[in-house]
């Protein structure tokens, strides 16, 4: 796993930590993971910082769930308020599963004009698969080669990124993601071939193609975002095959990118689904899946669909002060201005170090590419270990994506500003003389 804790090298952990991690394999079993060689113990979060047992503060540059900031108190303070009247499901009448659902829809294009809620990624992308297999009659999904969509068994099938423990689905199909970087010029043109590949062998095996799922800024696979509208010939491609376009809005939605509330908007495109996880409520679970309502129809016609606490009042009052908060301190226009920002301080350091091989990305969804030689691109594995490992011990909190691990994945609650992006800069440019070469 990307940036694990080994507990074969517990070398610089302290005592009580240590004693925390005996712990928790004792009664958490083997399968969960910590970040970091030394990991981090918290106990509190306010807006872009989280804290540790003494008090120390840690810049988060790494927690997309909690958009809006950790503990942020418009959200905190709804929560409370309706947690203290009423909390139940979605087969009673209420009005407030309704404000909250009419207020997201504004957000998207009219086409889009039913949501469904769950209560995390996993269950909306879940629910889209069951959806669109109900709609196509087929059953092929295609995702990139590094892809995450969530944890249930249909979806993890669809998650490359897992790890070797996970087996595709018989009927998934993988395609190379659409890096500019490596691959050159031509990524729309490239990104579509590889689609149009991927439908005709499912064709020649008999499969129908349902649907292209993948999260608009690919951001498993290494963060990619441009250029602009590359998206548009993959889902021509699959809709002429008969099959959706799904689009995976868990990491960049909520106006991450920056120029709008969602990635697919970057690229010209309506989607047939869209999917929303953790994000919508800076944390809290709720999640969701929008849709076409002609989709929706023939699965509604077809299935009776229950979720006991997907779109509770409590969870709807969450979302719902989630996007006034994004509306009242204006964080899309702050993830523009701020992740330029932040951009052009890395390209700058670029200039220094050449272990910076690449910058891209969208407002507060950046990747930096890290490699051992900047004319073959070999990529920078331990070196990205290496800067992961030393911004945490400066007490500052990254991790890394892409199929080496070497991409830098930058994604910061949406409070973040400038004078975080400085400290962020700071702690950066003290531990990147110190990186492993070649």
């Amino acid at each position: 796993m990307i940036n694990a804790y080994d507990s074969r090298a517990i070398n610089g952990v302290a005592e009580r930590e240590r004693a925390l991690i005996a712990r928790r394999e004792r009664l958490l079993g083997p399968a969960y993971r910590l970040f970091y060689a030394n990991p981090v113990h918290l106990v509190r979060g306010e807006g872009v910082w989280l804290y540790d047992p003494d008090g120390n503060p840690y810049l988060d540059v790494y927690n997309n769930v909690a958009s809006v900031g950790h503990c942020h108190p418009h959200v905190v303070a709804a929560l409370a308020r309706q947690a203290s009247v009423l909390n139940t499901h979605t087969r009673y009448l209420g009005e407030g599963i309704l404000d909250y659902a009419e207020k997201l829809l504004g957000y998207f294009p009219p086409e889009l004009s039913h949501v469904m809620f769950t209560c995390t990624g996993s269950e909306a992308n879940d629910l889209a698969y069951r959806v669109a297999r109900s709609y196509t009659g087929g059953t092929g999904f295609i995702v990139t080669r590094l892809a995450y969509h969530g944890v249930t068994v249909a979806i993890s099938e669809m998650s490359p990124s897992l790890g070797n423990g996970i087996t595709l689905g018989e009927n998934v199909r993988t395609v190379p993601a659409p890096d500019g970087y490596r691959g050159g010029p031509g990524v729309a043109e490239r990104f579509a071939a590889d689609v149009r590949a991927a439908i005709a062998e499912m064709q020649a095996a008999g499969i129908t193609p349902a649907a292209l799922l993948v999260d608009t800024a690919f951001t498993s696979d290494g963060v990619f975002t441009d250029p602009a509208g590359f998206l548009a010939p993959a889902v021509e491609a699959i809709r002429e095959a008969g099959g959706l376009f799904i689009a995976d809005e868990v990491q960049p939605g909520f106006g991450r990118t920056g120029d709008a509330m969602w990635g697919f908007s970057r690229h010209g495109l309506v989607p047939d689904m869209v999917t929303m996880g953790k994000p919508m409520g800076n944390g809290h679970p709720i999640a969701g899946m929008v849709a076409r309502p002609e989709i929706l129809a023939r699965f509604g016609e077809r299935t009776r669909y229950f979720n006991t606490f997907g779109g509770n009042p409590v969870s709807c009052a969450v979302g719902q002060a989630v996007l006034e908060v994004i509306e009242s301190e204006g964080l899309v226009e702050n993830a523009r201005t701020t992740g330029a920002y932040l951009m052009d301080g890395i390209r700058r350091l670029a200039g220094r170090f050449e272990v910076i091989g690449d910058v891209r990305g969208a407002g507060l969804m950046v990747g930096v590419e890290l490699v051992a030689d900047r004319a073959s691109k070999a990529p920078g594995t331990a070196a990205a270990a290496a800067l992961v490992n030393g911004l945490r011990e400066r007490r500052v909190l990254i991790s890394a994506s892409g199929p080496h691990a070497n991409v830098l994945k930058i994604r910061p609650p949406l409070v973040f500003r400038p004078e975080h992006a400085d400290h962020f800069l700071a702690a950066m440019e003290a531990v990147l003389p110190s990186l492993p070469r070649g």
